[in-house]
């Protein structure tokens, strides 16, 4: 199989999802979701991510397999630091099979993001948590992660968008 990545926990590779894997990305968002429960708010689908991921190229897949069998994935996006000059690397999500936590596997995967971003000349590396899931908190504490509290995040979506956008017309 081309494309596969060692890592160093035994049985366990990643490689860089393609086409023929979008039922699976779509299988681990809703996954993903129904954790968070957000499962409602899943609008994507085959044809979304086939179009997003493959033909408009607007983030990449990294996926993970245990013994040949996938268990994970992280979804990510290039982003850009005016302060550093630099692009990014934002991860959108990251899940791995709840029966294979535990294991290093989401560790691994981090560190290959961390990699991939200095590989790519990247200056960081970051993502979202949401604020009661303390597991996943203290996970990325453990590895260094620091929250950004003096930060809020705003959204505009749906009608609001579309009601922003006519702002811009003539």
């Amino acid at each position: 199989m081309e494309n596969i990545i060692d890592t160093k926990l035994d049985k366990f590779k990643l490689r860089f999802g393609n086409e023929k894997d979008v039922p699976l990305i779509l299988q681990f968002i809703k996954e993903l979701a129904d954790y968070e429960k957000l499962l409602h708010e899943v609008v994507a689908t085959e044809e979304i991510l086939m179009d997003s991921l493959f033909k408009q190229k607007s983030a990449e897949v990294v996926i993970g397999e245990y013994e040949n069998k996938s268990v994970s994935f992280a979804l990510f996006f290039h982003n850009f630091s005016t302060f550093l000059g630099r692009s990014g690397i934002y991860l959108e999500d990251l899940y791995v099979k709840p029966e294979m936590r535990g294991k290093g596997i989401g560790k691994l995967m981090l560190s290959f993001l961390g990699k991939l971003a200095i590989e790519r000349g990247c200056g960081r590396l970051e993502w979202w948590c949401l604020d009661w899931n303390e597991p996943s908190i203290q996970f990325y504490k453990s590895m260094s992660a620091i929250p950004m509290d003096e930060w809020t995040v705003y959204r505009v979506c749906d009608e609001a968008l579309v009601d922003l956008a006519k702002g811009y017309d003539s």
